[in-house]
């Protein structure tokens, strides 16, 4: 059983791109994505209008999962139409180019490090850390980790925290997180003159907030849950981060196409230039990467997630503040 080094050149031979199934993805994907949005803006029942915005939201999770790829440079490299095509739907699903690549490299380089910033990434507090902390401190770490923010993270983590902030602390280098929201508000106003608030809920508002929510989760649940590892800098390595911090999580077939395969997060984690489409083909030729942590989206295993407050170096592992109080 191949480990460490070893294992990531052994991931080598996947990371390779075949443009014709990348460019499939794109352009599939957009395509059903334009059709479902007609379906929100001309369906006769608001019933009919309310399945389409479910639809888009799920879909808008795989294009910005192709979106993702791109940025690590997983998929069509080359082409200068894909990074204009890519620019513009990052500014559109209010991730721009500018701060996604910057947090999510910075989350890939550090993840699950103890003393390292949470940029990109969810703050995880050791035990010690969070006893000392003031009360201040401690509200605004239980705020950032909070179910709430997960779930209305179109507005925490998207609007504020991928636009807003951005936009308003370094204008000069963010100027994509300012037109994002810009457009994004034009977008509102658009429907809403020309065809209704009502239109507007179903055609912006539920599909941007399912896709928000179920991206900020995911991507919770990738790093924090009961069996996670994390460490001191000086303990750390690539590879340990990739198999014992990120986990696989086990979805239908359906889901696994929804999220872009993302579920095979450790494989990802591993090696980021292998594209979306080959993360199950690696899972099932290397045996070294079939017995990973898991993690469901069983509402029972979601919640038991969300309960993870603090690191508990005694015990080696996340906790729930209940278990801290005790």
């Amino acid at each position: 059983m191949r480990t460490g080094k070893e294992l990531i050149l052994a991931t080598k031979e996947y990371a390779k791109d075949n443009t014709a199934k990348s460019w499939w993805a794109v352009l599939s994907t957009t395509l059903l994505i334009l059709l479902v949005a007609g379906g929100t803006l001309y369906n006769i029942h608001w019933i009919a209008q309310f399945a389409c915005s479910i639809l888009l939201g799920l879909l808008m999770v795989r294009l910005f999962v192709i979106y993702h790829d791109h940025q690590h440079n997983a998929i069509l490299t080359k082409s200068k139409a894909a990074k204009v095509f890519m620019q513009a739907w990052g500014i559109i699903a209010i991730t721009p180019t500018s701060i996604w690549t910057h947090s999510h490299n910075h989350h890939h380089n550090h993840n699950s490090k103890l003393r390292s910033a949470h940029i990109g990434s969810y703050p995880v507090m050791t035990k010690e850390r969070y006893l000392r902390a003031s009360r201040k401190e401690r509200i605004q770490y239980l705020a950032m980790r909070h179910p709430l923010t997960i779930l209305f993270g179109y507005f925490s983590i998207f609007l504020v925290g991928m636009c807003i902030v951005p936009a308003l602390t370094d204008t000069k280098d963010h100027k994509d997180s300012a037109l994002s929201l810009i457009l994004h508000i034009a977008l509102y106003a658009f429907v809403v003159t020309t065809f209704g608030w009502a239109t507007a809920l179903f055609a912006i508002f539920i599909p941007y907030f399912i896709a928000c929510a179920m991206g900020s989760y995911l991507f919770y649940a990738q790093h924090n849950f009961p069996t996670v590892v994390f460490k001191e800098n000086n303990g750390w390595t690539y590879e340990g981060a990739a198999l014992e911090s990120s986990s696989f999580c086990k979805m239908s077939p359906i889901m696994h196409y929804f999220t872009g395969n993302i579920g095979y997060h450790h494989i990802h984690h591993l090696n980021s230039k292998i594209p979306f489409y080959r993360l199950p083909e690696v899972y099932s030729k290397m045996p070294e990467l079939q017995d990973a942590k898991t993690t469901t989206l069983n509402p029972i295993e979601v919640l038991r997630c969300l309960h993870l407050k603090v690191w508990d170096g005694d015990k080696q592992k996340l906790v729930p503040l209940k278990e801290l109080a005790a």
